[in-house]
């Protein structure tokens, strides 16, 4: 059965006057979020990692475990943890932890992530973008085997039949590689036989179908099985598609112009967004017209889980919290129903 969650990176909100809430409050905010999406048969809740004034989630692992404690079934991951800027080891360490604490329901989704705070905050150069995460992965997933760990590489001393604690209680623990849309990351992620996690923000999703196709041969081709492939995309779901816009428009375009702003995009227009909402990425309105959206890219693309990012800049908690209601009563039944 095609597994559904929610992802946030704790974005910072605003209450109902207006004012900024403090980090603090949208960190406990989250938990109360990720309390509700479990008693509602959410499958999964994705925590993402910035260090940037305007997302409250830095230690995501922290706030997953204070989740975990009171959660009963949901599954609890990242969306995602920069591993070009982590200790694989440490890594490794924190979540077999969460999944000690939680029963057996952590997951991990490693990326490099699209925001680079992290690097100059923990002392790495971005010119070694690529063979930062590159080597840290290679090291996971030896740590990942659960057996003495050998490995040598050019960005840390070599390890010798080093034993890594705590190991995972039963199992193996679930590893995805979050991928933006590069071929050579989706060859990597078959290479190391990890799930497939496609963050498609922007555009047609049925754009990403080569992605996945490509996934698929390349496990054909190295004679191992196939993998699950996920999808995080953005979104909101209120009780008509017209008050889903009304409330969700501005609080995305300020945080889309104000990171467009960093990086050279020119302020979003009300055309990009309801292109985005009709033929884009951007799963937002009536709980049906969010679950037959979700449908057409489960079956265009084949894949087995499918996140949605709820929150969006100042978005209110309140707003969130309904949101998820709706997303958890009405869009998931109906998105398995479309799907037979």
């Amino acid at each position: 059965m095609l597994e559904m969650g929610l992802d946030t990176f704790g974005d910072v909100t605003a209450d109902a006057s207006g004012q900024m809430l403090p980090h603090a409050q949208v960190i406990r905010d989250v938990i109360e979020e990720a309390v509700l999406a479990d008693s509602l048969g959410i499958d999964f809740i994705g925590l993402g990692e910035h260090h940037r004034a305007d997302f409250a989630i830095s230690a995501p692992e922290t706030v997953l475990a204070a989740i975990a404690g009171r959660t009963n079934r949901i599954r609890l991951g990242t969306a995602v943890t920069v591993l070009s800027s982590d200790d694989p080891i440490r890594v490794f360490q924190r979540f077999a932890t969460l999944d000690a604490a939680s029963n057996g329901r952590a997951e991990v989704i490693l990326g490099r992530g699209s925001f680079t705070e992290s690097f100059p905050l923990f002392g790495f150069a971005l010119d070694q973008y690529e063979r930062l995460f590159q080597e840290k992965l290679d090291l996971f997933v030896e740590v990942l085997k659960q057996e003495p760990v050998t490995w040598e590489g050019s960005i840390r001393p070599p390890l010798a039949n080093q034993r890594v604690f705590p190991p995972v209680e039963h199992g193996r623990l679930k590893t995805w590689i979050g991928v933006g849309g590069t071929p050579e990351s989706v060859v990597r992620a078959a290479y190391y036989q990890l799930p497939l996690m496609l963050a498609i923000i922007g555009g047609d999703p049925q754009r990403f179908a080569p992605y996945v196709d490509l996934y698929r041969r390349t496990h054909e081709q190295r004679k191992t099985p196939m993998q699950p492939v996920g999808v995080h995309s953005p979104g909101y779901v209120a009780a008509t598609d017209a008050q889903a816009r009304e409330e969700f428009w501005l609080h995305y375009k300020g945080m889309r112009d104000r990171i467009g702003a960093e990086r050279g995009w020119p302020p979003m227009e009300k055309a990009e967004f309801e292109r985005e909402i009709a033929h884009g990425s951007l799963y937002l309105g009536s709980p049906e017209t969010v679950a037959r959206k979700i449908a057409a890219t489960v079956k265009a693309l084949g894949v087995s889980r499918f996140d949605l990012k709820y929150s969006a800049g100042t978005l209110p908690h309140a707003k969130l919290m309904t949101c998820i209601e709706l997303y958890g009563r009405e869009v998931m039944p109906r998105v398995r129903e479309l799907l037979g």
